[in-house]
């Protein structure tokens, strides 16, 4: 990510609200500006990152855009790799070798009687290396000597400045005491990422639909770790950009000495792409076989039910639980059921989600069960849910007569 410094010149104030002054990445001067940054860094590879540093600050010169120039750069050097020199002894005992003979200095005289020239031909000699290898090992473990070994992903000068758009948008979160949001989709990856992230969050249902959620920011009066927690901030908002329909909202203490003021984005004036990678449709064969079967056997021209993919939550304090599927009923779309597959997990899992089935107390899930778990019926005594197992795989037939059971009991007969 950015740092401070490549944002705090970029920050624009109009009233109580703050924004980021964002580039264009059709603009054909920033994209030749671009390309000669790739080609430059792409240079460098096998080179040492003091190196690319140096040659940076070559390139920069008396440019007056060095802001954008040092933040493109700061792009590409994150999404790079920089590996360690490989030999046979680490630094650390190269420099206990060397630093065992005491001072040293560059010429020998009555009073020294041995040059530095003289230790590194010792201990190269000591260590079976040559007096070049021995210099370069000595602090090989900075990450100025470490060696460009991947220049990271196949970068264009336009995707180079959309990436660079987005750490700025990000970047501005560094001062956020509170972030809310409002998504209506794909909520296990946002949740996956609030996760990773560890922020803490208090959610609730919208009544149009989707959820309002609230996000600790990292000045935040309950949150200690100010900088860490803002970048841990910083660092989750590329996956708001992973939903279709979303809105962000933060309270933001720039360090120009403004106060509160007020950072706002949405989809629909937005042309921010996420570069964090979304889940596959189906976390297990279990499910895209049941998903599958549906569509077969009841498919929406022969059944009554539509099968929907990960799109209600279940709020569980500090949690959440994201059922597999939602079955609508099309005669009456007030009647749902949620569907949760449990089968073929490891003995933790299973005990985890038995927790958050218990925490859920929902009477609209059904749990699907493989009997090959070690697991009972007893072992599901106490919950809400409804619960039916099965042997190798789910039978929809089983499967659709419990979900109108369940539909008819909690809701009454459908509306005609």
């Amino acid at each position: 990510m950015l740092t401070s410094d490549l944002i705090r010149p970029l920050l624009r104030f109009q009233g109580q609200h703050v924004s980021v002054a964002l580039v264009d990445p059709q603009d054909g001067a920033l994209q030749a500006t671009a390309q000669e940054l790739i080609e430059l860094f792409r240079s460098q590879l096998g080179q040492p990152q003091e190196c690319w540093e140096q040659a940076l600050t070559t390139y920069i010169g008396p440019r007056l855009d060095y802001i954008l120039v040092r933040g493109l750069a700061k792009v590409l050097t994150d999404g790079a790799t920089f590996t360690p020199v490989q030999a046979p002894h680490t630094p650390t005992v190269v420099r206990e070798t060397m630093f065992a003979y005491g001072p040293v200095f560059s010429s020998s005289d009555m009073l020294h009687p041995v040059s530095r020239e003289g230790v590194l031909q010792s201990v190269a000699s000591n260590l079976q290396l040559s007096a070049d290898d021995v210099e370069e090992l000595l602090f090989a473990d900075r990450h100025a000597s470490y060696r460009l070994s991947d220049t990271g992903p196949d970068w264009t000068p336009v995707s180079l400045l959309a990436r660079y758009n987005l750490e700025l948008t990000r970047g501005v979160l560094y001062w956020a005491s509170q972030l809310t949001i409002e998504v209506s989709d794909n909520y296990k990856d946002l949740w996956k990422f609030i996760k990773l992230f560890k922020l803490m969050f208090a959610a609730q249902a919208r009544p149009d639909g989707g959820y309002h959620i609230e996000l600790d920011g990292p000045i935040s009066p309950f949150v200690g770790a100010t900088l860490r927690y803002g970048r841990q901030m910083a660092a989750f908002l590329p996956a708001l950009f992973l939903c279709q329909q979303w809105k962000m909202q933060a309270t933001v203490y720039p360090p120009q000495g403004r106060g509160a003021m007020n950072y706002q984005l949405d989809a629909a004036n937005s042309d921010l792409q996420s570069h964090f990678k979304r889940s596959d449709t189906f976390d297990s064969r279990l499910e895209a076989d049941f998903a599958a079967d549906f569509a077969q056997k009841i498919g929406a021209r022969r059944g009554k039910w539509r099968l929907l993919r990960e799109t209600e939550l279940l709020l569980l304090g500090d949690t959440v639980m994201v059922p597999d599927f939602v079955l609508i009923d099309t005669r009456d779309e007030q009647r749902r059921i949620l569907v949760e597959l449990v089968g073929f997990w490891h003995p933790d899992y299973l005990r985890r989600k038995l927790e958050k089935v218990r925490a859920a107390n929902c009477s609209h899930l059904l749990l699907l069960v493989y009997k090959g778990l070690n697991v009972t019926e007893e072992d599901f005594q106490g919950i809400a849910s409804e619960v039916l197992f099965f042997t190798n795989k789910p039978v929809m037939k089983d499967v659709m007569l419990k979900v109108e059971e369940m539909a008819h009991r909690i809701y009454g007969p459908p509306s005609t």
